[in-house]
């Protein structure tokens, strides 16, 4: 008899990643801080001069979207590069605005706005702070040149920056909760993300032989990703300074041969002893509390990969116990072509355009209809057909929701209370529901709709919830529309760039295996980047598959060659721990298997795409 579940309708991709949100515990840290970021906005009010404080809390307002979970000096690009894109782009807003005549131009603006864009989206398709940078300035511009603040446009950029400013002032000075007491409180998001390595490698490794094992190697190489980030952030000074940093860096390097016994263990499928977990766990609680990691689980050396762990796991404890003073060195490798490069390739390019088309076809209809808000409905699409926030349709429909939810809110507290003082209150408390708002589109639309509404009445503009709720409308049918246009050249452009980038890295991973076994500095970094280049082609894969079928049918076949380069990445791995030891060689099944993997990827990259 079938299963409920089996009965229960099937929902379809878009929809489902709709009504997903993302889960964990409520960013204490991150709540405060979006409170406190209204400090400017309440000066500017209290001394009597409310316009100025609009930009601050723009400001404020984008830099508290970007304010993510990590650490301190990866929040100086996170925050502050957007930050300055967006200044720029309100400077040079106000500029466009006085060279066409106070704003109002269904030729000049639309053009200009149109190449903007398309710079702006080739810049965004680089990567998230660079996203984050050109979604930003493009808003700002288009802020800028429509919104009638009587500051002069200089003065703009600098509160916008002051307001953005402050926050990133919040973030780097207020200590995370849990971080005292550990350690110096400006490493605690360092801290936090080396022990949550070795916490994936537990994790991985019991997970061997079950059906979460490639879950677990995916979330191991994630948390490897997010420690580098958070370890090669900005610092003020050139050499690392202290001996607590300095120890973070050799934890963290001693991690690489650990994550590399277990996912050659992953691949062989054998399930663990119990007690093989215990010795990860241990060296991640002596990151979090600074201390040694105390005694370690009998070794199990049955095979070359247990020998491989066990000698991972020895190798660190001894860091740990030793307290290194000198940093490893580096270990990144240049994989992949340059910012520039990417921006102008064909998947920049592409969706490039399609921002292009989106922000000039919403200026035009916008000034065509000459009304006091013209800015918001191009400010609205520029935001929508950003792709990182998930699939179109799902875009679509959580932007609908939220703005009409968002200004229902407002209508009804904007009749309980309306007053200048209940508008600040009400920025502050949208500023630290902000951080939590941002784990689903619908909510963080909502929140963000009424933070808005309420700027734009201390702006001096007239309330309008139900002209904010026709231009998201308006701006929803707009992207949905030209994100299905037929555009000059190939669809899947991101996919099958992802997808290239992923076996070109796994090529590399796998000459260098061969070539040179003894660089584990050089291997350990080349698999990395393999494991990494993989999980953005699945990432890129997973969004394209859930668009609606015109446009998800581009991405067919992709999953056959993504699971063809896992294959070879996870192989090469295996064969990396087999050469370890002296004069050893490939075995023969291994070979065997890198050969069958290699003629896989080949039959799969001939299978045609939609």
């Amino acid at each position: 008899m079938p299963t409920p579940s089996l009965l229960a309708p099937r929902l379809p991709p878009w929809l489902a990643h709709a009504l997903r949100a993302q889960r964990g515990p409520v960013p204490w840290s991150a709540v405060l801080r979006g409170a406190l970021a209204v400090m400017p906005l309440s000066v500017s009010v209290l001394a009597g001069h409310p316009t100025a404080g609009v930009p601050a809390a723009l400001g404020a307002m984008l830099a508290g979207i970007n304010d993510r979970p990590g650490s301190r000096r990866a929040s100086i690009a996170r925050l502050g590069l957007p930050a300055l894109a967006g200044s720029a782009g309100l400077l040079l807003g106000t500029l466009i605005a006085a060279a066409v005549g106070g704003g109002r131009s269904v030729v000049v603006l639309p053009l200009v706005f149109g190449l903007l864009g398309l710079v702006s989206g080739a810049v965004s398709s680089t990567g998230p702070v660079a996203s984050a940078c050109g979604t930003q300035a493009l808003v700002a511009v288009v802020i800028g040149a429509g919104m009638p603040l009587p500051e002069p446009g200089p003065l703009r950029a600098l509160l916008f920056l002051a307001g953005a400013g402050w926050l990133l002032l919040l973030r780097l000075v207020l200590p995370s909760p849990g971080g005292i007491g550990t350690g110096p409180y400006r490493l605690d998001g360092e801290r936090e993300a080396v022990a949550a390595v070795y916490e994936a490698v537990a994790a991985l490794l019991e997970a061997v032989g079950g059906p979460r094992a490639r879950a677990g190697r995916a979330a191991l190489s994630a948390a490897l990703d997010h420690a580098q980030e958070a370890l090669s952030g900005p610092r003020l000074r050139r050499r690392t300074g202290s001996a607590a940093e300095r120890r973070l860096r050799a934890q963290y390097a001693v991690a690489f041969p650990l994550a590399e016994a277990a996912t050659a263990l992953a691949w062989a499928g054998v399930p663990l002893p119990g007690r093989i977990v215990e010795g990860p766990r241990r060296l991640a609680a002596a990151v979090r509390t600074g201390g040694p990691c105390g005694p370690l689980p009998a070794p199990a050396r049955t095979d070359a990969a247990l020998r491989a762990l066990d000698d991972a796991v020895l190798r660190a404890a001894t860091v740990f116990d030793r307290s290194p003073w000198s940093p490893p060195g580096r270990s990144d490798v240049a994989s992949s072509p340059s910012g520039l490069g990417r921006a102008w390739s064909a998947a920049g390019l592409e969706y490039g355009l399609r921002v292009a088309v989106c922000c000039a076809t919403t200026t035009v209809v916008a000034q065509w209809f000459h009304h006091d808000h013209w800015y918001w409905l191009p400010a609205t699409t520029v935001f929508l057909v950003k792709p990182d926030l998930g699939p179109l349709a799902s875009r679509v429909v959580c932007r609908a929701v939220g703005t009409v939810a968002g200004a229902g809110v407002f209508g009804v507290l904007g009749l309980l209370a309306p007053s200048p003082f209940w508008l600040v209150a009400t920025v502050s408390l949208c500023g630290a529901l902000l951080p939590v708002a941002t784990r689903h589109f619908a909510v963080q639309t909502a929140v963000v709709t009424v933070l808005v509404l309420s700027l734009v009445i201390l702006g001096g503009e007239p309330a309008a919830s139900w002209g904010r709720i026709v231009e998201s409308l308006s701006a929803c049918a707009t992207v949905l529309l030209v994100g299905h246009l037929p555009l000059p050249g190939r669809r899947g452009h991101t996919v099958r760039a992802a997808l290239d980038t992923a076996e070109r890295a796994a090529h590399r991973y796998l000459g260098h295996v061969l070539g040179a076994p003894e660089d584990h500095t050089g291997r350990g970094a080349l698999r990395r980047d393999a494991y990494r280049s993989l999980a953005a082609a699945r990432r890129a894969i997973e969004l394209s598959a859930a668009e609606l079928p015109p446009v998800a049918r581009y991405s067919a076949g992709s999953e056959g060659v993504a699971g063809a380069v896992e294959r070879l990445i996870d192989t090469t791995t295996a064969c990396a721990v087999q050469l370890d030891r002296p004069a050893a060689e490939i075995p023969p099944s291994h070979a065997e298997l890198l050969a069958r993997h290699l003629r896989e990827l080949d039959r799969a990259r001939m299978v045609p795409s939609g």
